[in-house]
């Protein structure tokens, strides 16, 4: 073939690439969209994004560099904000989604089944029809569970370990969300066997909090299990407040409320599991589709203890409840 021809050839070849494949060529800047639900300058959702970040970092991808990142914050459960964030995100274009719990997964797959999502402190993907199962996830969604509910029974029993007159306990779920009534279900089912009474109490704004909380603190032995939500944690610190008022003893399902001045929780390492998710990341961004990523479980658990919290509400806990902590704050 003479050189003319094959140069006319090959441009005519060029001209039909897909339009994808050229674009790919042209901007090798992979777009990465991260939603969450606290504010950006809340410190402990400046924790999992910095461990997402570094997770990232240590696969290559560097913001700015190789990798653009679209963030928005402080959703909640805000669901208009949540709705006009996901909205946004998708006109970003971007190759992948990070999402944090089933109140934004869910919004995200009903604007979207093609953008890939990996979703971080989801209780029950399969049960919130976000994947078919945990091993084939099947969809455009994959990621990491935040916890099984069969764990919420621990927490009403670390309760009577750790307070033992205690014979009521109010659980504190969101309504809203799936999980807020399976965790609920865990509990219930567990109470009898530790001769506990438990009542629910919805978690929707401050006014509902006080009042629910001031309810239980007018009976005797009474005690918290505060449940995993977006809307526990934006509310953390008028619920310790009110467990240390009230002088309640309290368990939690996330560390960070113990560092804040709460009794005692048990749950999942949920900075590691923003540092995994960062290898999920990496493979779609590389070419895996989430239908194929089985859905992970919490490698680590944290027993985490505020003595001074146990102190303060004439609580002696036991040494065997101590010789199993991962952490002790005096």
């Amino acid at each position: 073939m003479k050189r003319r021809a094959f140069i006319t050839l090959l441009g005519g070849a060029a001209a039909t690439w897909p339009l994808a494949a050229r674009a790919q060529q042209a901007d090798p800047m992979r777009r990465v969209g991260v939603i969450q639900t606290l504010a950006g300058d809340d410190p402990e959702e400046r924790v999992r994004i910095a461990a997402f970040l570094r997770g990232l970092q240590e696969l290559g991808w560097t913001d700015g560099r190789n990798v653009q990142i679209e963030y928005r914050w402080g959703v909640a459960s805000d669901a208009d904000r949540i709705r006009r964030s996901v909205t946004e995100l998708i006109a970003f274009a971007p190759h992948v989604i990070l999402a944090p719990g089933s109140g934004v997964v869910g919004v995200l797959l009903q604007a979207s089944r093609t953008v890939p999502i990996v979703f971080v402190v989801v209780p029950d993907p399969v049960g919130a029809g976000f994947v078919e199962s945990l091993a084939r996830p099947g969809g455009n969604a994959t990621g990491f569970m935040q916890f099984e509910y069969g764990l919420s029974g621990k927490w009403l029993e670390l309760l009577k370990e750790i307070a033992p007159r205690v014979t009521r306990a109010a659980v504190l779920r969101d309504p809203a969300i799936s999980s807020g009534l399976g965790q609920f279900g865990a509990i219930q089912a567990v109470a009898p066997s530790l001769g506990l009474n438990v009542s629910p109490v919805d978690v929707r704004d401050v006014a509902a909090i006080e009042r629910a909380v001031g309810v239980v603190a007018r009976q005797p032995n009474g005690g918290l299990i505060v449940t995993g939500s977006a809307s526990a944690v934006i509310h953390r610190d008028l619920i310790i407040t009110l467990a240390a008022q009230h002088k309640l003893p309290a368990v939690y399902f996330q560390r960070h409320f113990v560092a804040a001045g709460g009794l005692i929780s048990y749950g999942a390492d949920l900075i590691d599991e923003y540092r995994r998710a960062a290898g999920y990341v990496d493979r779609i961004l590389k070419g895996e589709k989430p239908a194929d990523l089985p859905v992970q479980a919490p490698t680590q658990y944290e027993l985490v203890i505020n003595l001074k919290t146990a102190k303060a509400l004439g609580l002696e806990v036991p040494p065997t409840l101590l010789a199993r902590a991962d952490e002790v704050i005096e």
